[in-house]
Order: C-alpha cells, then sequence, then structure tokens
C-alpha cells in the first residue's frame, strides 16, 4: 500500500507561512534550522519574524541495513551543530519542514535545550501518524497531514528528484 502523496506550490507554502505567523506571541533570539529540510521554510520564517541569528543543524540517524528496526533506536549523528554559547540562554526557534517521526527536530530540541537554550519547536506540516511520540507535538505547525507532503523545492531536483510523470 502506498502512501498519498501531495504535491505543493509556492502559493500553498506561503499560505502556510502565513498561517504560522499569527500564532507566535514571543519573540526569538535565535533561530536553528534543520537541514535540509528546514532551510526555506526557516528562511522565510527568519526574514518575517526580522530574526537576525540564524543557525544550522544537520542531523543523521545510522542506518543499518541488516537490522531495520535498530534504526528506530539509533544515536543521532549530530553533523553540524552551533556551540553552545550561541544559543544559552536564548529563546530559539528550531524548525523543520515536516515532523513525521519527530526523532530529528526532538533531537535538535534536546540538544537545544542541554545548551541552556529555550527551544521552540515549528514546522509546516506535522504527521501524528507517523509520530514515535505520543506525548509530544511542534509547538506551532501550520496544517495536519496523513500524506507524503512534496514542496516545490524539492521537485525534480537533485538525489531525491520527485518524478511528476510516474507510471501507473
Amino acid at each position: 500500500m502506498s502512501q498519498r502523496r501531495e504535491l505543493l506550490t509556492w502559493e500553498d507554502v506561503d499560505r502556510l507561512i502565513d498561517h504560522l505567523i499569527p500564532q507566535f506571541k514571543t519573540d526569538f533570539d535565535a533561530m536553528v534550522i534543520i537541514t535540509r529540510g528546514g532551510i526555506v521554510p526557516g528562511g522565510m520564517l527568519s526574514e518575517t519574524l526580522n530574526i537576525q541569528r540564524v543557525l544550522t543543524a544537520a542531523v543523521d540517524f545510522p542506518y543499518e541495513y541488516e537490522r531495520r528496526a535498530a534504526k528506530l533506536f539509533a544515536w543521532p549523528e549530530f553533523i553540524q551543530f552551533p556551540e553552545d554559547s550561541q544559543l544559552v540562554d536564548r529563546r530559539v526557534l528550531v524548525v523543520d519542514d515536516v515532523w513525521g517521526s519527530g526523532r530529528t527536530i526532538t533531537a535538535v530540541k534536546n540538544r537545544v535545550t542541554a545548551a541552556r537554550g529555550v527551544p521552540s519547536t515549528c514546522v509546516l506540516h506535522f504527521n501524528p501518524y507517523r509520530s514515535l511520540f505520543t506525548q509530544a507535538e511542534p509547538d506551532y505547525y501550520a496544517a495536519i497531514t496523513d500524506a507524503h507532503i512534496v514542496y516545490p523545492w524539492e521537485i525534480d531536483r537533485g538525489s531525491d528528484k520527485v518524478l511528476l510523470d510516474e507510471p501507473e
């Protein structure tokens, strides 16, 4: 059984950003954008919210081919992460495109907390049906979905190319 796929336009993304903006009731001192998915929405939000301190985090979860289930229990590898001094005592908005399993954004949030920052999480799409965290959800999200979302910056680009004319 294949998962339903939803292709978004740039106008759809603009509407999602417009839906997020009124939700923010605090000013943020910094933003941590999770690569690669959070780069575009993070850039759009940093401009709109006038956040000057924009940082990036790259996270990988090692994959063991022999034991597929072990992937869910793997410790995150932080390929890139801001220095603690850039986060301490700051209100930090952690941004990604989608909360699927929730592992990546939760790992980043916990690392910001460990650096004595005060994190809030933000995604365009929240998929509660895939989340591994039954008691957690993003602090801010624009939409709830059960679909595989394909953003306009993912269409026909790079190794993650999405084919628009897939055979049926």
